[in-house]
């Protein structure tokens, strides 16, 4: 291209890298040996690594969210002491900081959280998710890349690395990820296995015999194996990897856990406890490294003052390459920057039409129909189906971007995945944190399982990832009990900072989607029914906005006098308003609320909330399509609740629906038996 930028950094010499390494080594165990708690083997068994990956890393500590920096994902997570001393000599952390490793509150927590700690990219702890996030900032990068640079302007090219242990390799999601990763061709992404064949309960030979390279071939990867405390090998195969575009890299490290400790090196008992002042103390004495604590060298702390300044020139060259694109690019500049801020597209609201009510919708095609008129809108919107796309319906067709990558993963916008749930999960996060997408992802509801640990950590990162479980309830049908959800929606909103959407009908699902895309501080689910639903009569019932309040009012008639409150959420509600009007014909008066979010709810004014579940209403009757749990604090002490205590059967819906209690007469039978 014609406007390269002419910073570049020369590595510095074996001699400095050694001693780099040494600091990362002494720095990180001086942590744990402070805090009387953590994991200091692979810190200084993998301290050759961290130096030669911190010297090539293209960061700047003065902005910590540029866009076009490298990205660096601690796979193995409990090695976060390694982590933070690379951040400490990049700027991001203090000694202080490093002082205060594993204490309440500090900025170094026992493993790396984003929240916490500036610079770091993804929280991580459990093992392999960090390859599978790194997969997705990585195929973020590329078609960003594909989609704004321009001939002249490759104002998107920076680098995804990884560094993992055993035990990330031993995770299924790990090759999920890396199965999926060299079929894309991810030739900027990286990872460096340090490859110490310890773990907790001993050599890593009692459960970990296969050729992790052969295997890492045969899924399209380019494959280095080299001596992990040789800084000039390692830099070699990190400069070559750097150098092939079209294939992910991997860089089998063979290092030593605990290495220079006299006793501990190369045993297992390193791995999760402080090594004991003596040992620690042995362990710098052998390496001629003074006795103090974190100790760093009067030239390792030249070095980086310098380097320092060379980030900083680079990211400096960079913003003027990008401020001649915005000249150049007017339009492609703006989308660029308003995606990247996380900014939604003006009027985007009005790119969706309400739904008319002649015909029933499952509310599976009510959403695909929203995500399509969305997808015109937000070109940002993204994402794809685990090998489920025709029964998801998530496919986006309208508003495609033909500028991304061409091949048969990225089709537009729309992502295939393949029988992959977890790493898809992963992938989504990847995206989000990334930067410049609103990813999705979709699956059965029942298969959620397959991907919680991922869900999980999108609520902790409080990361904007849209999660869409379709085929919600038993109404699967004749798949049967392995196919149909009960304890899914409860699995799900016992998950912390998530927000769970089960809209009633089309027009809800519509309002579902709104309050995902406008939530920045966490991900959402939105769970959809393969059955067709009715599509609620606005003109007698309330009007579909209220959906964002979480739980609202839905049949108004009789409300100040309502005996009876029933609230259902998603496919459930049309079997409300049915046993409603049953009730009233026996002269009841009754009270129906849809709940689409109970998140949301618990989010609206005290005084709302009392208004829709008022203390007189103790007669309250819950239905939905699961087990009771999350449902406790609405019924009360004298509540029913209308679900499922057991696994489905194969069978027409209509059918299970009458053999699990989901009928208008076995509702009054129970209505009967509790003597209200």
């Amino acid at each position: 291209m014609a406007e390269t930028p002419s910073v570049t950094i020369v590595p510095p010499s074996r001699e400095l890298l050694e001693k780099i390494a040494d600091t990362l080594r002494f720095v990180s165990a001086d942590q744990v040996q402070k805090a009387n708690s953590g994991h200091p083997g692979m810190p200084m068994g993998a301290a050759e690594i961290a130096a030669v990956l911190l010297t090539r890393l293209k960061i700047d500590f003065r902005d910590a969210k540029w866009i076009n920096r490298d990205r660096f994902v601690l796979s193995a997570g409990h090695a976060s002491a390694l982590l933070y001393s690379m951040l400490c000599l990049q700027g991001f952390l203090t000694l202080d900081d490093l002082r205060d490793f594993r204490q309440l509150g500090s900025r170094t927590p026992g493993h790396p959280e984003m929240d916490a700690t500036p610079g770091v990219d993804a929280s991580t702890g459990p093992l392999g998710a960090g390859i599978g996030m790194a997969t997705g900032m990585a195929a973020a990068e590329r078609m960003l890349a594909e989609t704004y640079n321009t001939p002249k302007f490759d104002v998107i090219d920076h680098f995804t690395y990884v560094l993992a242990g055993d035990g990330c390799l031993m995770e299924g999601v790990a090759y999920e990820a890396m199965s999926l990763a060299g079929h894309l061709g991810l030739g900027r992404l990286i990872v460096v296995y340090d490859s110490n064949r310890v773990s907790i309960d001993g050599g890593t030979d009692l459960t970990f015999g296969e050729d992790v390279g052969a295997r890492a071939a045969a899924m399209g990867w380019r494959v280095w194996e080299v001596d992990g405390h040789n800084v000039e090998e390692l830099g070699a195969a990190l400069d070559q990897a750097r150098e092939d575009l079209a294939r992910p890299s991997l860089v089998i490290a063979r290092t030593t856990i605990a290495k220079g400790c006299p006793n501990k090196a190369g045993k297992s008992s390193s791995h999760g406890a402080p090594i004991g002042i003596e040992e620690l103390a042995a362990a710098k004495a052998g390496r001629g490294w003074p006795a103090e604590d974190f100790h760093i060298p009067a030239e390792v702390s030249d070095y980086f003052d310098v380097r320092r300044g060379e980030w900083l020139a680079m990211r400096q060259e960079w913003n003027q390459l990008f401020a001649l694109y915005a000249k150049k690019h007017h339009a492609l500049c703006r989308e660029l920057q308003r995606i990247l801020a996380g900014e939604l597209p003006k009027q985007w609201k009005n790119a969706v039409a309400p739904f008319p009510i002649e015909k029933p919708l499952a509310t599976r095609a009510a959403g695909n129909q929203v995500m399509n008129q969305l997808g015109a809108a937000i070109p940002e919107l993204v994402g794809g189906s685990a090998d489920l796309t025709p029964a998801n319906l998530t496919e986006i067709k309208s508003g495609c971007n033909p500028d991304f990558i061409n091949s048969g993963f990225f089709q537009g916008r729309n992502l295939h995945f393949g029988v992959r749930e977890h790493a898809m999960g992963c992938f989504t996060n990847g995206l989000a944190l990334h930067g410049g997408f609103i990813p999705y992802c979709a699956t059965f509801l029942v298969f959620h399982d397959y991907m919680r640990p991922t869900l999980r950590l999108a609520a902790l990162m409080r990361i904007r990832s849209i999660f869409v479980h379709t085929h919600d309830a038993f109404m699967v049908g004749e798949d049967g009990p392995t196919h149909q959800p009960v304890e899914q929606l409860a699995s799900l909103r016992a998950i912390p900072r998530i927000q769970v959407w089960r809209p009633a009908d089309a027009n809800e699902t519509i309002y579902a989607w709104q309050a995902a895309l406008e939530r920045k501080d966490g991900p959402t689910a939105i769970c959809l029914s393969r059955q067709e639903l009715p599509v609620l009569d606005r003109s007698s019932l309330a009007p579909a906005r209220e959906t964002l309040k979480g739980m609202y009012v839905l049949q108004p008639e009789g409300e100040e006098q309502a005996e009876i409150l029933l609230i259902a959420t998603g496919g459930d509600v049309p079997l409300a308003l049915a046993t409603a009007a049953a009730l009233r014909e026996r002269g009841r008066t009754t009270r129906v609320a849809s709940a689409p979010c109970l998140e949301a709810f618990k989010l609206q004014a005290e005084g709302y909330r009392k208004k829709i579940l008022p203390k007189r209403l103790r007669k309250r009757l819950v239905i939905e399509a699961g087990i009771v749990q999350g449902w406790e604090g609405i019924l009360g002490d004298a509540g029913l609740f209308i679900g499922l205590d057991d696994f489905g059967h194969s069978g027409k819906p209509a059918e299970l629906a009458e053999k699990l209690g989901f009928t208008v007469p076995a509702i009054l039978a129970k209505i009967d038996s509790a003597g209200w």
